[in-house]
């Protein structure tokens, strides 16, 4: 079995810049994803807010100078989804379909997923007028009608961050009252571009190329409208990815893994970074900050184990 200084589960930004950290520090670094280099960014069509790009940048095209980037320092890029960990004092052993490997630390960079509605056209319009953060993609929706659904806080804040941008937001939630603090709610109900639908729930993204309108049904009277849109942001909740660890960590109420301010996990040796830990905002800035910490943070941790 090939034993690593460091094996890193995930390949976004926090997973590369992890292993463009630890490489340039010279530890024998394995990085394995199960899809392709990139995670969510790459499948982001403009980025304009990381730092550099004043005109923007593909997200394909900033993931790859990440891989390239971790690649030119020596770290070893796989193809193989994670099944399993074992944890022990010496070394941890994770195992894809492929095989086992043995490491001395592991940063856990495997991401979340948003929640989906389940109702058709998702999958069709995933950058397509399909969005799940307002940070990230608002500025695509100048001038333009979009709906939020959600009624959370981060509902509620994508939906006052859009009116910058857009011409009017529609809110949609399922239950009768909004469930984010009442300072947002009050907020919500005062900006003349807001819309509120209570009751409701989207059952279907409707469009062409790109999302035309949205189908909204009423949950007390069951009559459904369709409603002319340029755009969806949902916002009902992530799950983090996390069903390879079979052992106990330490994680918040959606599942998050809680790490402490080093991205060092309840687990000696473990850390996580990027969406997969808990944080305020998840976004491809602060991802790439957390893999270059918890890269850190690992090197001390091996050197302190060899000594």
């Amino acid at each position: 079995m090939e034993i690593y200084d460091l094996i890193i589960i995930g390949a976004g930004p926090a997973g590369l810049t992890a292993g463009i950290y630890a490489s340039r520090a010279r530890l024998k670094t394995l990085i394995l994803e199960k899809l392709y280099p990139g995670g969510h960014a790459a499948s982001t069509s403009l980025v304009e807010n990381y730092p550099g790009f004043t005109e923007g940048v593909s997200g394909p095209q900033l993931m790859e100078l990440f891989a390239k980037q971790a690649q030119k320092f020596g770290c070893e890029i796989k193809s193989e989804e994670v099944l399993s960990l074992e944890l022990r004092d010496d070394k941890k052993i994770v195992r894809t379909a492929s095989g086992e490997y043995s490491a001395k630390s592991v940063i856990i960079a495997s991401g979340s997923s948003p929640n989906l509605l389940g109702v058709s056209g998702e999958e069709k319009f995933k950058g397509r007028g399909l969005s799940f953060c307002a940070t990230c993609d608002a500025p695509l929706f100048k001038g333009k009608t979009v709906a939020v659904v959600g009624g959370g806080d981060a509902a509620v804040e994508e939906a006052l961050q859009l009116t910058k941008f857009a011409q009017k937001v529609i809110l949609i939630h399922r239950r009768d009252t909004l469930r984010a603090v009442k300072i947002l709610q009050e907020r919500v109900f005062a900006e003349k571009k807001i819309e509120v639908l209570l009751g409701s729930v989207v059952t279907a993204l409707e469009g062409d190329k790109r999302i035309e309108s949205i189908r909204v049904r009423d949950v007390v009277t069951s009559q459904e409208r369709r409603i002319p849109v340029n755009g969806v942001f949902l916002h009902i909740g992530y799950t983090p990815s996390t069903e390879f660890i079979k052992f106990p960590l330490e994680r918040d109420n959606v599942g998050a893994l809680v790490t402490d301010a080093n991205c060092q996990t309840s687990v000696a040796g473990v850390f996580a970074a990027g969406d997969v830990r808990s944080k305020l905002l998840r976004q491809i800035v602060t991802a790439a900050a957390d893999g270059a910490i918890a890269a850190f943070a690992a090197e001390r941790y091996i050197s302190e184990v060899r000594t």
